[in-house]
């Protein structure tokens, strides 16, 4: 089978993408030199928020915002919209607490305030059960708790700030989860998110309640990872990320779900960012949109990026990394548009393209150094995502939310062989495969009481296929292909339900049931979710979480063509394959020590079953899909595999406080699979332990300023090898592996570290912001792989990022 050579010559190519910021490096640190000096004085800024019920999401009018630890106390209420606002706010950390009378108080501490942006605060209060004591004497604080209420176990909210002060995280929100127990890395060159074992294909990306695909650059069909987000941070709200038994709302997925809020725009004022670094060029824009005459103020905000080594390249700079030049750009925004009687509209854009020619030179030296000996590629990707929701308050128990979209994924590849001495390309893989999805949902919630809630909803994807690719086979002499479906079209239908009952202030229960079906293969499935969450003390929680998760294979697999050489025809033997079912087992145990301190601990158990292997391979399982660029699939898969994982996991947190936070978060787990011959094995992805440690600390500089130090230790076990077979490699004049070794091995382990040093002046009316990442500091060797070279006839070790600086700079007005 042919081997695809993507996830080599990318690793190789894309450590490339940070040579030219050692030379901005000097450049811009004058830049912002010269900047800041212009501004010595600084004014107060305004600081807005919305207080809304978690629930159903209407607004309190009447609700007290304090600052904490000011003397005397400064507090606002808020307005009919439920909106707030203080004015003449110092630049630095503050904190702020809500409370409502019937409602939980919460609080959002060390909010970071600059003198360039307006900062927006959203509470989302819990009602109590319980109403004889409605006096709040304190306000709680859990910055972790996941703003889906029906998220009990194996979930946590992250902040916008996160994925920009962590480092190594590069503003990315998917590197930045990767420090978080459950979740293990080993590719520097890419942003896949591997949770508790398992394959990065079984995450589902979310975007404003809307189902989406893979929102990176260079991701190929089918696959949820790449090596540069399309999400930006400047465009992030507070959002949510689950690693396991996660509510009846969220289907088709196995491993986790990331549910991505985007923030709305500025409704009062015009604000502007301007931006470089690793990410590429960017420039942002937000303000309020007018609806006229007794309409409450709309918002939009929107950001552009562009590739910086492509625009340094189109310079005429040379980079040394040859024809390697990342192409990529992207357009995000939203559009916020409430009205007095029809509900509140968002409309949401998220479009891409990417493109990379690897290889393409007749200078060996030239090639070795980015992309694998004898081949080369071009490859391009490009999502189109266009949503509109629209949410409609019947009364404040009461809530619908609609939405629909329109969304397009395409990734073309050419991959060559080379003839360095004739000079000239063979084509020996050829594709185009390109998607497009018309999507539909509604959600309905309803309070019937303090104690009981249901949330109710459906969604139809109707999707529409072209898939066509072919491969050069030796043996046959011939293209053979591989897919070749146009304008196939599929419905997937999903529809769910959940009901949660509080039995008091303390005890939850969640009973939902999710339902999916594919008319593909005529597939029903029910999947029952269980959640219980007790509040054993006022600061100790157990957690308990049971689901049945589902996923259907990708659409490559059910339209693979597979060829008989005896009568040298074509046919489809998969589309009648089924999904893959996991259940999972969580327990949790959560204690806050103080205000500060937090120790989480959870462990886990995941039955999997129906997984599609192949007689005619018997070790291959779909479970290992996702540890490249591309989905293997092979001919005539049956739905007989099987997969295991478990583990244990424990989270000490320090909370940003006094300057300074610290993480450190442990998984030891085990990940085994069964292929047709049901022996079990490894898994690509059972590194068995992760470790990451993670602390910072922010000096005030002058009256304004701040300068942070961030540090992070990611430590994993190896990741799971299968050897090269050397000399059927040397027969066959291409890579071939002992499939009698299949991840019985494992390379050595993975250890970086990163430094993130930033500062940030505030002055008049501008605040800037510069940062130096400086990745894998310690210069340590992480192997990515093996790879055998036709031409030399060697196998040689691939290895990942060395040592390398990257600069930021940000400027806020």
């Amino acid at each position: 089978m042919f081997k695809f050579i993507l996830s080599s010559t990318f690793a190789a190519s894309f450590i490339q993408i940070t040579i030219f910021m050692k030379r901005l490096i000097l450049s811009l640190t004058l830049v912002t030199v010269l900047v800041s000096s212009i501004f010595a004085q600084t004014n107060g800024q305004t600081v807005r928020g919305v207080v809304i019920d978690a629930f159903a999401g209407n607004p309190l009018p009447g609700a007290t915002i304090v600052i904490l630890d000011t003397n005397p106390i400064v507090g606002v209420t808020t307005d009919e919209n439920g909106e707030f606002s203080f004015k003449n706010i110092q630049p630095g950390r503050w904190s702020f607490a809500c409370s409502f009378m019937g409602f939980n108080s919460q609080s959002i501490a060390n909010v970071m305030v600059s003198s360039g942006k307006e900062s927006m605060l959203t509470f989302k209060l819990t009602e109590k059960v319980t109403r004889l004591n409605d006096i709040v004497v304190s306000a709680k604080s859990s910055k972790e708790k996941p703003r889906n209420e029906s998220a009990l176990i194996s979930a946590r909210a992250f902040s916008v700030e996160e994925t920009e002060r962590f480092a190594g995280s590069l503003g990315d929100p998917a590197r930045m989860v990767a420090n978080y127990a459950g979740v293990v890395t080993g590719n520097d060159s890419r942003n896949d998110i591997v949770i508790r074992g398992n394959s990065p294909m079984g995450l589902l990306w979310r975007l404003e309640g809307v189902d989406v695909p893979n929102p990176n650059h260079f991701g190929a069909q089918g696959t949820t990872g790449g090596p540069v987000s399309m999400l930006n941070s400047n465009l992030l709200a507070n959002s949510d990320f689950m690693t396991g038994a996660f509510p009846a709302e969220y289907g088709n997925a196995l491993s986790g779900v990331f549910d991505v809020n985007l923030r709305s725009g500025n409704k009062e004022k015009y604000e502007f960012t301007g931006q470089v670094g690793f990410n590429g060029f960017e420039a942002a824009a937000e303000g309020p949109i007018s609806l006229g005459k007794g309409n409450p103020k709309g918002s939009f905000i929107a950001d552009y990026r562009y590739s910086t080594l492509q625009f340094v390249s189109k310079m005429g700079m040379d980079l040394g990394t040859g024809t390697a030049i990342p192409e990529y750009q992207d357009f995000s925004f939203l559009a916020d548009i409430p009205t007095k009687k029809l509900g509140r509209f968002k409309l949401i854009g998220l479009y891409g393209n990417s493109f990379i020619r690897l290889g393409r030179s007749f200078d060996q030296n030239e090639v070795s150094s980015h992309s694998q000996l004898g081949y080369a590629v071009d490859f391009g990707a490009g999502l189109n995502i266009t949503a509109l929701t629209h949410t409609l308050m019947i009364n404040e128990d009461t809530r619908f939310k609609s939405s629909v979209s329109f969304q397009k994924s395409t990734s073309t590849t050419i991959s060559d062989t080379i003839d360095y001495i004739n000079k000239n390309y063979f084509t020996q893989y050829a594709g185009i495969l390109d998607e497009s999805k018309l999507s539909a949902s509604t959600q309905f919630k309803h309070r019937f009481s303090t104690k009981n809630n249901l949330t109710i909803g459906v969604t139809a994807n109707h999707y529409i296929t072209l898939y066509n690719d072919s491969i050069y086979m030796k043996k046959y002499h011939k293209y053979i292909s591989l897919t070749e479906v146009n304008d196939e079209q599929s419905l997937l239908l999903e529809s769910y339900a959940n009901w949660q009952h509080k039995f008091s202030d303390v005890l939850t229960l969640n009973l939902g049931l999710h339902h999916q079906y594919y008319d593909l293969n005529k597939e029903n499935i029910v999947e029952p979710r269980f959640g219980l969450q007790w509040q054993a003390t006022t600061n100790q929680t157990v957690s308990l979480g049971y689901g049945l998760h589902s996923q259907i294979q990708p659409r490559t697999t059910y339209f693979y063509k597979g060829y008989n050489d005896l009568t040298g025809q074509y046919s489809q033997n998969n589309r009648d394959l089924k999904s893959t079912k996991s259940q999972h087992f969580v327990l949790g145990y959560d204690v806050h020590l103080g205000k500060e301190f937090r120790v989480k601990a959870e462990t886990y158990y995941q039955d999997i079953s129906n997984v599609p292997v192949s007689k005619s391979n018997p070790e291959f399982s779909m479970l290992n899909n996702g540890s490249g660029y591309y989905i293997p699939t092979l001919d005539s898969l049956e739905n007989k595999g099987k997969g295991r994982n478990y583990g244990v996991e424990l989270t000490l947190e320090k909370f940003l406080s006094n300057g300074y936070y610290a993480l450190m978060t442990v998984s030891i787990y085990d990940s085994k699979y069964q292929g047709y011959d049901q022996k079990w094995r490894n898994t690509a992805f059972n590194s068995n332990y992760a470790v990451n440690l993670l602390a910072g600390y922010e000096w005030k500089v002058g009256k304004n300023n701040f300068l942070t130090f961030d540090l992070r230790t990611a430590w994993s076990g190896g990741k799971p090898r299968t050897p090269i077979d050397l000399v059927a490699s040397v027969a066959a004049g291409e890579e071939k592996y002992d499939l009698t070794k299949v991840y019985s091995d494992k390379f050595k382990d993975y250890l970086r570290t990163d430094l993130r040093i930033g500062f940030k002046m505030n002055g008049k009316r501008f605040s800037q912001e510069w940062g130096l990442d400086l990745q894998n500091v310690t210069d340590h060797q992480n192997i990515f792989g093996e790879q055998y070279n036709a031409v030399d006839r060697k196998v040689a070790t691939v290895y990942q990022q060395g040592f390398m600086p990257m600069m930021l700079y940000r400027v806020n007005f």
